[in-house]
């Protein structure tokens, strides 16, 4: 690790991308290290969570969240270290789940984090993954919106990553035929011989449609959305009456310009919807179901613990990889859940 325990490395937005994000979007800048006041912490990030809802937040768009400001730190959730604590309930060595972004170090009022404790600490990461935001959006989408029943098909596309990997194996462990959309063969193994899945197609393929169209003779119950784009295209016709689309994500159209140029279509989706009685529910995970979040815990940390539900890490080292690696993401060169490896596990 090169973090140097006597500066603060930070990437903040250098200027808001025009479509794609591109290096000069990002700076990286050092400075000092900041001083906890009463009640604050000052912690040491050891793992930074990459998630596609960043690319939103470098827009100066209206949104569910205010935007990062110009020549400010991205945000982005963090498993970090106490280092200094000026509040009784912490202490330095103890791990926290904050939102610290893209930054060696970071100051958090006690009320903001959440103490890391018990079998986590095995795997500390995973608090950003199967266990963390991703593994929540999968969860509450599926079981609130999707309702999964046994016999049912479940369509979900980025079947190895983050979020689509958690929607299958628990729609697997609810009884549902389970199909995984993912770009590449070795995706698609994993996702059938390690995950479970009955079956998943590449989106690549120049055919894809018609796959997916013989993958799902019975039509589709549930399509977990969180792409978008030719897969949503192809899904479409195959809906069943009374299916459901938990809406969490569409990467696919985060990189268009002028999303008015889709408005054409819009007629033929609300027919759809209407004539097959359609439940399409857009969520955003904290704002609608912060207050289940113990609900989640108790489902899936046993799930985990029994290896019933698995997840994949794409590990990245060093802070100055992130936004490489953000790109990356958009472009889905990721596999798994991506993380980038800012500072060392040990005090």
């Amino acid at each position: 690790m090169n973090q140097n325990k006597n500066v603060n490395r930070r990437i903040v937005l250098a200027s808001r991308p025009d479509g794609k994000p591109v290096l000069n979007n990002f700076r990286l800048e050092t400075g000092d290290i900041p001083q906890p006041d009463d009640g604050q912490l000052l912690l040491r990030t050891i793992y930074l969570s990459l998630d596609p809802y960043m690319r939103g937040r470098m827009n100066d768009a209206p949104s569910y969240s205010p935007p990062v400001e110009l020549n400010a730190v991205m945000v982005g959730g963090t498993v970090s270290r106490v280092e200094a604590s000026r509040h009784p309930d912490f202490s330095p060595g103890d791990w926290v789940l904050n939102q610290g972004g893209w930054q060696d170090y970071a100051l958090a009022n006690a009320g903001e984090v959440r103490k890391l404790q018990g079998d986590i600490l095995q795997h500390p990461s995973w608090a950003l993954g199967v266990l963390g935001m991703p593994g929540f959006t999968a969860y509450m989408g599926l079981m609130d919106i999707g309702q999964p029943r046994a016999g049912e098909t479940l369509v979900v596309a980025a079947a190895s990553g983050a979020v689509g990997a958690v929607v299958g194996q628990v729609a697997k462990l609810k009884g549902c035929r389970v199909v995984g959309v993912a770009g590449g063969e070795e995706k698609c193994r994993y996702v059938t011989q390690t995950l479970g899945f009955d079956v998943c197609i590449d989106h690549r393929a120049p055919d894809f449609a018609h796959r997916l169209a013989q993958a799902c003779p019975g039509g589709i119950d549930i399509y977990f959305e969180n792409v978008g784009g030719a897969v949503f295209d192809a899904v479409l016709p195959l809906l069943n009456t009374s299916a459901r689309i938990p809406l969490c994500g569409l990467i696919a159209n985060y990189n268009i310009k002028d999303l008015s140029a889709g408005l054409d279509r819009l007629p033929l989706l609300a027919g759809i919807i209407l004539r097959k009685r359609i439940r399409m529910q857009g969520f955003i995970i904290t704002q609608d179901y912060g207050h289940r979040h113990q609900e989640f815990i108790e489902a899936m940390e046993p799930w985990v613990a029994e290896g019933k539900v698995r997840m994949r890490e794409d590990l990245v080292e060093e802070l100055e990889n992130a936004p490489r690696a953000f790109i990356g993401l958009l472009e889905g060169k990721n596999f798994g859940k991506l993380v980038i490896r800012v500072g060392g596990d040990t005090l």
